[in-house]
C-alpha cells in the first residue's frame, strides 16, 4: 500500500479531500506507517471528526489519514485460558463490550462502557482510541488501570507493552510514537469484586465530572483504586488501593466504617483536580473519595454474600 494507490474516500466539507488508506491488516498497516512519515490514525472518530470539524486539528496536504476500521486484528475478543488474559483489540468498539465474554470477566469496563456517550457514540468508538486520546476523563481508561490492563503497542520495529496507566503522560499527551499504534489491551483474569461509577453533569451522554473503579482479588488480598477526571491522566490511587487491600477481613469479607473513612481521606488526597466548566476541584475531590468508599463497601458485602 502506497500514497499513490490507496484505497481513499474523502469528506470535502470536513476532511477536505485528505486522503485516507484503509489497511486490511497489522502487517499491511505497519508496512504502512515505516513508509508514510506523517500519519494520523482514525478508529472510531468520535474525537477526531469533531477535532476536525471545530477546527482545533488541521490536517495538512502532506498527510495521510490512515482508518484503522477494516484491521481484522484490531478487532478481535479472545480468553487466554492457560495465561488467565483477557485480550481485547484496540478497534472493538464500547457496544461490543457489553456482551460476552467481557461482561462476565471484566465487568466494571463493561460498566463503563455503558456511561460512554450516546448509543451512536457507543458504536463508533473504540477501547484503543479512548487510551490513544488520553483524556483525563476516559471512563475505559478508569476502568482498565484498575484492572492493572497493559496495552501492546506496536510499530514497524516490533512490540512493546505498557501498563494502560502509563500510556498517558498529560491531558491529549501519549508515549505513543508517530508511527505506533495500540494493538490490543491484555488483562489478567481476577476472581472477586469489580465496580464502575461516575458523576456527571447530567445522567447520560456525559463526560465525566468524577470518576472511580475499583477491583478487589481474591487471588491475591488486594485491591486496585483508579481515578478518572481527578488529575491531568488517570489515575491510580496506590496509598488508597494498599490501605483497602490490607484494611479488608479477607476470610469473613469485612470491613470496618472507620476503614472506609480513611480509604476515602487517602483517594481524596491522591486527586489534583481542577476547577473549570463542569465542575470544580473541591467538588470533584469530595466525589472520588465517597464514590471509592460507596465501591469498597459494596463490594466487600457482595462478595460475602455470594459465598
Amino acid at each position: 500500500m502506497s500514497r499513490r494507490n490507496p484505497t481513499l474516500w474523502s469528506t470535502p466539507s470536513t476532511l477536505c479531500c485528505v486522503p485516507v488508506a484503509h489497511p486490511q491488516s497489522v502487517e499491511q498497516l505497519t508496512a504502512l506507517l515505516r513508509d508514510e512519515p506523517k500519519t494520523v490514525l482514525l478508529a472510531g472518530g468520535t474525537d477526531l471528526m469533531v477535532a476536525l470539524n471545530h477546527g482545533s486539528q488541521r490536517i495538512g496536504p502532506d498527510e495521510l489519514i490512515v482508518s484503522l476500521k477494516e484491521v481484522a486484528e484490531l478487532s478481535i475478543i479472545e480468553v487466554d485460558h492457560e495465561q488467565r488474559l483477557l485480550r481485547i483489540g484496540a478497534g472493538v468498539s464500547w457496544d461490543e463490550l457489553l456482551g460476552a465474554p467481557v461482561d462476565a470477566l471484566a465487568p466494571c469496563l463493561t460498566q463503563a462502557a455503558r456511561t460512554v456517550g450516546s448509543h451512536q457514540i457507543r458504536t463508533s468508538g473504540t477501547i484503543g482510541g479512548n487510551i490513544a486520546t488520553a483524556s483525563p476523563a476516559g471512563d475505559g481508561v478508569c476502568a482498565l488501570v484498575a484492572l492493572n490492563a497493559v496495552a501492546v503497542l506496536t510499530s514497524p520495529a516490533g512490540q512493546r507493552r505498557v501498563a494502560v496507566e502509563h500510556v498517558a503522560t498529560g491531558p491529549k499527551r501519549s508515549v505513543l510514537a508517530n508511527d505506533e499504534f495500540i494493538e490490543s489491551i491484555e488483562m489478567p483474569i481476577i476472581d472477586g469484586w469489580q465496580g464502575y461509577s461516575k458523576i456527571g453533569t447530567r445522567n447520560a451522554m456525559v463526560i465525566s465530572v468524577a470518576g472511580v473503579a475499583a477491583v478487589l482479588s481474591a487471588n491475591s488480598n488486594s485491591c486496585r483504586i483508579a481515578l478518572g477526571s481527578v488529575g491531568p491522566t488517570v489515575m491510580l490511587a496506590e496509598d488508597a488501593s494498599a490501605i483497602a487491600g490490607d484494611s479488608i477481613d479477607w476470610s469473613n469479607l469485612e470491613i470496618s466504617a472507620d476503614s472506609l473513612e480513611h480509604i476515602g481521606e487517602l483517594v481524596q488526597q491522591a486527586a489534583s483536580p481542577i476547577d473549570d466548566h463542569r465542575s470544580t476541584a473541591a467538588y470533584r475531590s469530595h466525589s472520588v473519595g465517597v464514590l471509592a468508599q460507596r465501591l469498597i463497601k459494596r463490594g466487600v458485602q457482595e462478595m460475602r454474600n455470594s459465598k
